[in-house]
């Protein structure tokens, strides 16, 4: 008879969300689960553009010379301006005057916590960062992580599937918070698409490319296509649907046009 998975689960309301770690088989657990829930709060103490004294709002207001920025700060402010050179200017790590780059932090923070599990000895995880989702290993021997993705228009339904492992997978949509993805080039809300979802082997870089894809509107899948190692797959204010070559295409009788691989990106030289 086999013995069942060894499974701890964790939920930490945290960063204005909730981050849940799914640990499977071996490793100290208590421990990869106490390093990262720490981690996570001090990410929201550091990296909140909601708290006056946090780092990235000092930044923002011009408080922080650049040699008093820590490491971590400049590492994530150099991966957004390279998001934004790469999207056209589709993705902004500020926003209404301020600097807020929560849409690559979480994914990033979830990043390094995942080295942090693994420093524990933990192989086989998920963690779910307020629905963005990074895998490692598997559930269970012989199996994949499955995620689904919320229906847009179907509180009670997915969209699709996405089964895999060392993945990771991020959305941005209208669903949770309503009309808040920002076109940077006009500062308006922006209406084409309704869901944009990112895999790929980064969840910072993931997170980021699913706000910048939906900021760019029709041209948003072909600009994910260009990029090595990501595809993604949007559902449109009408209804449609549209996914580039490489991702899962298990939509539950959805039509899907598929955008082929492309070379080359927006803003690129």
């Amino acid at each position: 008879m086999t013995e069942p998975v060894r499974r701890t689960v964790h939920a930490e309301p945290v960063m204005g969300t909730v981050v849940s770690l799914d640990l499977r088989g071996s490793g100290d657990h208590a421990a990869a689960i106490g390093d990262a829930v720490a981690w996570f709060h001090e990410v929201g103490r550091r990296f909140s553009p909601y708290r006056p004294d946090s780092e990235v709002c000092r930044a923002g207001r011009g408080e922080l010379a650049e040699r008093d920025r820590s490491p971590e700060l400049v590492e994530v402010l150099e991966a957004c301006d390279a998001v934004a050179l790469s999207s056209g200017g589709a993705f902004s790590a500020w926003r209404d005057g301020g600097l807020d780059p929560s849409a690559y932090v979480k994914g990033w923070s979830a990043q390094r916590a995942a080295a942090l599990l693994r420093a524990h000895g933990c192989a086989d995880w998920s963690i779910n960062a307020g629905g963005d989702v990074l895998l490692a290993g598997r559930p269970a021997p012989g199996t994949t992580w499955v995620v689904g993705v919320q229906h847009p228009f179907d509180r009670e339904a997915i969209a699709t599937t996405v089964h895999g492992t060392d993945l990771a997978v991020a959305t941005s949509g209208t669903y949770e918070r309503g009309e808040h993805i920002v076109d940077p080039a006009t500062g308006h809300t922006v209406h084409v698409a309704v869901s944009v979802t990112v895999i790929g082997p980064d969840l910072g870089l993931a997170d980021a490319y699913s706000t910048a894809a939906f900021a760019l509107g029709e041209a948003g899948p072909a600009w994910v296509a260009g990029l090595p190692g990501y595809d993604s797959y949007t559902i449109w204010a009408d209804g449609r649907v549209t996914a580039t070559a490489g991702f899962p295409t298990s939509v539950h009788g959805v039509p899907v046009t598929m955008v082929p691989h492309a070379a080359g990106l927006l803003g690129a030289a």
